[in-house]
């Protein structure tokens, strides 16, 4: 039997000082055949020209704050207060879905499911600044995702990862770097079906993350799987991890 859904997305995009890459975005988001989007866009009150591109495309975009915020986590905070849809789904600038028919392909895939499920999911592709598709993401979708998965670490791209918006909590503020590995995981915890869409969903942004933010970001990311997966089966996952990454080279 199969099923017909419609379900509405709301799709979040976080900017600050974000002018050279958030007309991708948007133009992505806007560009979908599929029309039942919320597009919110929360700026922490940029100063360079993110605002007068957010103005040129106003009337098809859902919502707008543009204001001081206490960084990223809080942004989105905003953003998932104000969201309406059945799923949230969060698109840096930069970011854009991969192509312009991905949100009706993804509803598509849903024919085969018996109810709207908790969480949607697939592959990310890592893209170039000029949007030129570089490689896959080097961890990719398990086949069937549990809150146990991400034992082995972000197996899903924060981005291709849609939570029922009744089920998303707030981003706990007290991490700073890896707040999303943490909601992903407190979403799951809650799901009762994760729906693999088989599909490629994200281009991501490759972008330079500063080597003193990614220790920091692993540094929390360590303490967020202990909360969630025990400490010492944590250590040994760490052990591992850098076993096989000599193993690799």
């Amino acid at each position: 039997m199969h099923y017909h859904y419609s379900p509405t997305f709301s799709v979040i995009t976080v900017t600050f000082n974000a002018a050279d890459t958030l007309e991708t975005t948007i133009q992505s988001v806007i560009a979908q055949t599929y029309h039942q989007v919320e597009y919110l866009i929360i700026d922490g009150a940029s100063k360079d020209g993110t605002l007068s591109i957010i103005e040129s495309y106003k009337d098809r975009i859902s919502k707008v704050v543009s204001e001081p915020d206490k960084g990223l986590y809080d942004a989105m905070n905003k953003g998932l207060a104000l969201a309406t849809g059945d799923y949230v789904c969060f698109l840096n600038a930069g970011d854009a879905f991969h192509e312009d028919d991905t949100l009706e392909k993804m509803v598509h895939a849903l024919h085969t499911a018996t109810s709207l499920p908790d969480v949607l999911y697939g592959e990310t592709a890592i893209v170039d600044k000029d949007g030129h598709f570089k490689r896959m993401r080097r961890l990719s979708a398990p086949e069937k995702l549990t809150w146990k998965s991400f034992k082995q670490g972000m197996l899903v791209c924060h981005q291709a990862f849609f939570a029922k918006r009744v089920l998303a909590e707030p981003y706990d503020l007290k991490y700073r770097f890896s707040s999303d590995f943490d909601w992903c995981v407190r979403v799951m915890k809650k799901s009762k079906s994760l729906f693999n869409t088989h599909l490629t969903l994200i281009d991501y942004l490759e972008e330079g993350m500063t080597t003193k933010n990614h220790k920091a970001s692993l540094k929390e990311r360590f303490w967020i799987m202990s909360k969630h997966y025990g400490f010492f089966p944590t250590m040994l996952y760490h052990l591992w991890f850098v076993l096989r990454t000599l193993i690799k080279k």
